[in-house]
């Protein structure tokens, strides 16, 4: 059972940058966020390989970056250039699989989220 902890939501205004974390206790394959805002679905926003190839969600490419720390176990996003429809609750999750997209099915371990607002 892989663990995750994420942290580093919080409220900015349209146009900021924020930085979100997640500490893993183990690795995998494949590492990746999604978010979900209320009332919606959730939604894969990007992903990394353990060789470093990274997928991005076409609302988000240009504008966020997904890197990993393999020695520190921790995964990162960086989003710039926020928009209020950013506002989410964003996930960490791990996938244990050979595969590594944005989609859900390639994941198995799950974040307890961490909260994005961006709001003028």
């Amino acid at each position: 059972q892989v663990q995750l902890v994420e942290s580093g939501g919080g409220s900015v205004r349209p146009g900021g940058s924020l930085t979100l974390s997640c500490v893993f206790s183990e690795a995998s394959n494949c590492m990746g966020w999604f978010r979900q805002a209320p009332g919606e679905e959730r939604e894969g926003v990007a992903a990394i390989s353990a060789g470093g190839s990274r997928y991005f969600a076409d609302f988000v490419r240009g504008r966020f970056t997904i890197s990993r720390d393999h020695a520190k176990k921790t995964l990162y996003l960086q989003m710039n250039n926020l928009k209020p429809e950013d506002s989410a609750m964003y996930y960490c999750a791990a996938g244990r699989g050979r595969s590594c997209t944005t989609y859900e099915r390639a994941f198995h371990y799950w974040g307890q989220g961490t909260q994005v607002t961006v709001s003028s």
